[in-house]
């Protein structure tokens, strides 16, 4: 048997209330080349069952059956029996349109240097109760082409993990999933980034994405916001070393003395809130220097937060590299008519991060 363009990878764990809604949208997909694995990892609802029953009327797709593991595992197993050129996911309890391994599989053999292609996606859950998912989700069809999402990945994962495809060769080049206290999908992008792997979306949605109570972004610990903060804290540490000299710490009213010897910018960071000096200590522990905060507030001008002097806007120094972790509605707009009002252009002189 020929090998198919896709191999659709879904894990499942006591899915059985949603996985027939999953199943069927992929059998409904207008591209016909794929197979599905679903790694049933050690479900006890009759998931077990109920796909065993499946596979014996839908030759394409294969039950992977394995004792309870975790989602890691189970991606990890499925990657190592897929046999598709691209490896889509999908989520037990969400929903691919009719068109999406279609237009996701044109996407990548039309642009050859794009490795992993996602897309836009509708929120499925109740948008007054989850407003904060509902908000995220709109951020996430807000960041489409190779640039954005390269240049916003220290802000948010930029992918709904169940609406990517991606070359099944990146896995051999760059690793697949890895386990720890951090969000595995959200890992794996920032690691390829890294490496250099571009990514894309296709500007229609593709999925369905349902928000469960019981999904593991909700229940699972390696999801929490912390989680997210050290992971990001982890990866933006080593792309500040590699493109802003931040080595040399010039803090508080050291920051513009006369007569030092370090060449490199000043590293700023905008917002002097609390929030914003407990993501900054996980950088200095990575041993990025901090040379000041920049904050809009009067009242903080002049004062020391954390050992940095706090710099209004216009005091800012020529050359400096710039960390946006404002978060407050509009603020991020004003930093960034501000700078580039002064010269400055996103990835080469600011960044902004969350």
């Amino acid at each position: 048997m020929s090998a198919p363009r896709v191999s659709v990878l879904l894990p499942a764990f006591n899915a059985l209330a949603t996985l027939p809604r999953a199943v069927a949208s992929l059998r409904e997909q207008t591209f016909a080349d794929w197979e599905l694995l679903v790694v049933d990892d050690g479900s006890t609802d009759g998931t077990a069952e109920w796909l065993l029953a499946q596979a014996a009327q839908e030759p394409r797709l294969k039950v992977i059956s394995q004792p309870h593991a975790g989602i890691v595992a189970a991606l990890n197993r499925g990657l190592a029996e897929a046999r598709g050129e691209f490896i889509a996911r999908m989520d037990a309890d969400d929903e691919s349109f009719p068109d999406r391994l279609a237009e996701q599989i044109a996407f990548l053999d039309a642009q050859p240097d794009i490795g992993v292609v996602s897309s836009l996606v509708e929120f499925a859950g109740d948008r007054a109760a989850s407003q904060g998912y509902a908000l995220h989700v709109d951020w996430l069809n807000s960041v489409v082409e190779p640039e954005q999402i390269s240049l916003n990945r220290f802000v948010e994962s930029p992918f709904a993990h169940p609406s990517v495809m991606f070359r099944r060769e990146l896995v051999a080049r760059h690793g697949g999933y890895r386990d720890g206290d951090f969000p595995e999908d959200y890992e794996l992008w920032l690691r390829w980034l890294e490496a250099g792997v571009r990514m894309a979306k296709v500007p229609r949605e593709l999925l369905r994405w349902h928000d469960r109570t019981a999904r593991l972004s909700r229940t699972d610990p390696r999801y929490d916001v912390e989680s997210f903060y050290r992971l990001k804290a982890d990866y933006l540490a080593r792309w500040l070393k590699q493109h802003v000299p931040a080595a040399c710490s010039r803090r508080s009213a050291g920051l513009m003395a006369e007569g030092s010897d370090c060449n490199s910018p000043a590293l700023l960071v905008w917002g002097a809130g609390r929030a914003t000096r407990k993501r900054v200590k996980l950088l200095e522990a990575h041993g990025i220097a901090v040379s000041a905060y920049v904050d809009v507030d009067p009242n903080k001008h002049g004062r020391s937060r954390a050992g940095h002097l706090v710099l209004a806007p216009e005091q800012i120094p020529p050359g400096a590299f710039h960390l946006g972790y404002v978060a407050r509605r509009g603020a991020r707009e004003f930093c960034r008519n501000f700078l580039e009002q002064r010269g400055g252009v996103e990835g080469r002189d600011f960044l902004f991060v969350a």
